[in-house]
């Protein structure tokens, strides 16, 4: 997991932000078994476009 996902340092993301965030809350397991891979793919696509 990222190591800051604070909705303030990130607002273009803010809404992916969310959802990974209730991804890894709702599936406590199937974050280890790729659950929210996808998520994590947009996150990080995301935090490249803010630089």
């Amino acid at each position: 997991m990222h190591s800051s996902l604070t909705l303030h340092r990130h607002p273009l993301c803010a809404d992916i932000i969310k959802e990974f965030q209730k991804c890894h809350t709702d599936h406590p397991l199937g974050k280890f078994l790729g659950k929210c891979t996808v998520l994590k793919a947009k996150l990080d696509w995301c935090f490249c476009q803010e630089v």
